[in-house]
């Protein structure tokens, strides 16, 4: 069976009752919508990350009444309650940052500096310590009025 990945290989593998972290310290939780897979996820994140998970989480909840969770590949998604419209940011771990995708950042004021080979996602890296929380809601507030992105 050489150069064959098994199905076991692709679920989450947890070790002492904890998430792997995945290469860059990301934990690997297994895809699932609502609030229960957003909190493990951020419960499981390294470090510091964990309590920027959680203060991202609820500047997130606190702007977005209603907001529809999800963890999808590895990052919880945020999308507005019309599962229609799809998913507005995420956010994923990395060894020193938590790097937060805004889908339609491009058309954010002003918009995030992290270019994506993607027209119009940009990207918000947090290092320890850096969460300008009043940019952050404004950015969120904008990006949950936009179109989402549907996957």
């Amino acid at each position: 069976m050489a150069g064959k990945t098994s199905k076991a290989a692709a679920k989450p593998k947890v070790e002492g009752g904890q998430p792997v972290l995945l290469s860059g310290g990301n934990p690997q939780i297994a895809k699932g919508y609502g609030e229960a897979p957003v909190q493990a996820y951020i419960a499981a994140m390294p470090g510091w990350k964990s309590a920027l998970g959680a203060r991202l989480d609820a500047l997130i909840s606190a702007a977005v009444p209603g907001v529809r969770k999800a963890v999808k590949w590895n990052s919880p998604f945020y999308g507005v309650a019309d599962e229609s419209q799809g998913w507005f940011v995420s956010f994923h771990c990395f060894n020193r940052y938590v790097k937060v995708t805004f889908f339609r950042g491009a058309a954010l004021e002003p918009a995030p500096l992290g270019r994506s080979k993607y027209e119009d996602v940009r990207y918000l890296d947090i290092h320890e310590g850096e969460l300008d929380e009043a940019q952050f809601t404004a950015w969120v507030k904008q990006a949950a009025a936009l179109p989402g992105e549907k996957m």
